[in-house]
C-alpha cells in the first residue's frame, strides 16, 4: 500500500496573530473552507519557485518551456525572475472557485464553491466538482454553469452544439 504524503506544511508558529489575521482575510476574500487551502497554495508556490531557481541556470530552451507552461496556467510571467515574485494570491486567483466569481457566473466565492460541489459547473465537456481545480487560459472560456436537474443531457446538447460550431467554421 502506498503511503499518502501531506501536500502542505503547517506554520512554525501556531499562534502568530499577524499571520492569523492575514489568513482570515484571505479565507474570506477567496471563500476558502479552511486555512489548509492557503497552506497548500504556499506549497505549490514553493514548488514553482524551486523549479524556477533551477531553470535560471539552465539553457534557454528549458526556460522558455517552463515559462510557456506557467503562462498557459494563467500566470503572467516573462522571465524566470518574475516567477520568484509570485504570491499565494496569484495561485488562489487561478482556482475554479475564484474564476467563477471573476467571470460573474457566481455572486460570492461561497456561492461559487457550492455550485462546484453540487456538480453544476462544466469546464469544457466535463463536470468539475473540485473548487481548487486550476483553470488554464484555454479552459477559461469554456466554463459554464448548469442549473438544470439533468446535467448529463445538458452536456450532451452542449457537445453537439460545439461539434456543429466546429463544422460550420
Amino acid at each position: 500500500m502506498l503511503r499518502k504524503h501531506k501536500k502542505f506544511s503547517k506554520p512554525r508558529q501556531i499562534f502568530d496573530s499577524t499571520r492569523i489575521e492575514e489568513e482570515n482575510k484571505i479565507v474570506e476574500k477567496y471563500g476558502l473552507k479552511t486555512k489548509r487551502e492557503i497552506w497548500k497554495a504556499k506549497a505549490k508556490l514553493d514548488i514553482i519557485r524551486n523549479t524556477a531557481k533551477k531553470v535560471i541556470y539552465s539553457n534557454e530552451e528549458e526556460q522558455v518551456k517552463f515559462l510557456n507552461k506557467l503562462n498557459k496556467l494563467g500566470f503572467n510571467v516573462k522571465t524566470a525572475v518574475d516567477v520568484l515574485s509570485l504570491t499565494e494570491e496569484d495561485i488562489l486567483k487561478r482556482r475554479l472557485q475564484t474564476v467563477l466569481v471573476s467571470k460573474k457566473l457566481a455572486t460570492t466565492p461561497k456561492g461559487a464553491r457550492q455550485l462546484i460541489t453540487h456538480k453544476h459547473v462544466v469546464v469544457g465537456d466535463r463536470i468539475v466538482n473540485i473548487p481548487s481545480y486550476m483553470v488554464n487560459i484555454d479552459e477559461e472560456g469554456k466554463i459554464r454553469v448548469l442549473l438544470s436537474q439533468k446535467p448529463k443531457k445538458e452536456i450532451q446538447k452542449a457537445t453537439e452544439n460545439l461539434e456543429e460550431e466546429i463544422e460550420n467554421e
